[in-house]
């Protein structure tokens, strides 16, 4: 699959976002303290290709220090209005630099044939392992 632009939204719409994505890439599941409670099923893009289309007012931001950590390296976002996690941005050279992690489920013309013949990579957040699956990813 090529690279292909998403519209995507909060479940009022008060965010609105498109992103460039290559579904043959893969979409992510990882075992992280927030993306466990989240459920979250995402899919990465780097960061100039992602746009922010409206409603950057509408958006709460929370970052999250891990234990043993002096800063965050994850920015969550939140639509202040319907509380749904919008895109997060990140920044770890691990990750190849700014990225943004969407969740698939904000892409409004996903088409669900193309998100279920997309790879699903699993990634060991929990422990700092974003090269590799954790051990049990039965409940991911």
């Amino acid at each position: 699959m090529p690279i292909k632009t998403y519209s995507g939204r909060c479940h009022c719409g008060a965010v609105a976002f498109e992103a460039d994505v290559d579904l043959s890439q893969g979409t992510i599941k990882c075992n992280c303290s927030s993306c466990t409670k989240a459920r979250s099923w995402l899919v990465f893009t780097p960061g100039d290709r992602f746009r922010l289309v409206s409603g950057a007012e509408s958006q709460a931001n929370y970052a999250w220090i891990p234990p043993g950590r002096t800063e965050s390296k994850v920015e969550f976002h939140f639509c202040r209005v319907c509380g749904i996690r919008t895109p997060g941005r990140g920044d770890m050279a691990t990750m190849g630099g700014v990225f943004y992690a969407v969740q698939v489920a904000l892409l409004d013309d996903l088409d669900p044939d193309e998100l279920a013949a997309a790879p699903i990579h699993y990634l060991d957040g929990r422990n700092d392992h974003f090269d590799r699956a954790p051990a049990d990813i039965r409940l991911l």
